[in-house]
């Protein structure tokens, strides 16, 4: 195991526990991904939250961990052959935890490249149209007279939910009975969808009742509720 401090980012954020997997974060859709796999796997890890207020993403340490200045990223000082591993990129981070804890995957070859291929689905499209939904819907675009770019999102939107609706009926998780890392990356932006973007009226969510069940089974997991808040903004 090699010494941490080799690493610009913990110039910036020391690691008080060097022995433990670094999260540099904030608590958004795609940061509180891997603060709850950490939580659900239970594997020791420091959490520092990187301000966007004080644009903390554009700072040199951190660009020297993620070069496209994005949260999440980490630095396991235990990575493979012993030797720290940085990384950035949520869908990656959640394939390396599983694969380092071996929980949330399948563990034949059919059924992890099916957990893929629903990660992907939402890196590719809910994550980035339920994102510009919000920014048109909460944020600068609401004040957009022009309504067809929010309500083309709003479609898409309404479209990928659909396709979740339909993956989810018979089946308590993506997967079916086995909670994944497939939920654990889109239950967060639905979250985000209907309440922070505030999109639940716009999108009909209540036209959608097995993608609101999962999601009353997610919020209701503790890792859930714990890794929601991590780190702790401040």
């Amino acid at each position: 195991m090699n010494d941490l401090p080799a690493f610009p980012i913990t110039k910036k954020w020391p690691a008080r526990h060097p022995d433990r997997l670094q999260l540099y974060s904030l608590p958004t859709p795609n940061g509180v991904k891997v603060s709850i796999m950490l939580e659900e796997t239970g594997l020791p890890y420091e959490p520092h939250l990187v301000s966007f207020s004080t644009n903390d993403q554009m700072s040199p340490e951190f660009l020297s961990l993620n070069p496209n200045n994005k949260i999440p990223a980490i630095l396991d000082p235990d990575g493979p052959g012993g030797k720290p591993l940085p990384l950035f990129e949520s869908g990656a981070i959640l394939l390396y935890l599983a694969d380092k804890t071996g929980q949330l995957m399948p563990k034949d070859a059919a059924g992890r490249w099916e957990t893929i291929q629903w990660l992907m689905f939402q890196m590719g499209g809910i994550g980035p149209m339920f994102g510009q939904l919000g920014f048109f819907n909460k944020f600068a675009g609401k004040d957009y007279e022009d309504k067809r770019p929010r309500d083309r999102y709003v479609e898409e939107a309404k479209r990928l939910l659909g396709v979740l609706e339909g993956r989810l009926a018979g089946r308590s998780w993506i997967m079916g009975d086995a909670y994944s890392i497939a939920d654990i990356a889109t239950f967060p932006w639905v979250r985000n969808l209907i309440g922070f973007y505030e999109a639940a009226d716009l999108v009909e969510i209540r036209n959608f009742p097995q993608v609101t069940r999962v999601l009353e089974m997610f919020l209701a997991r503790p890792a859930v509720a714990r890794g929601l808040g991590i780190p702790q903004r401040v």
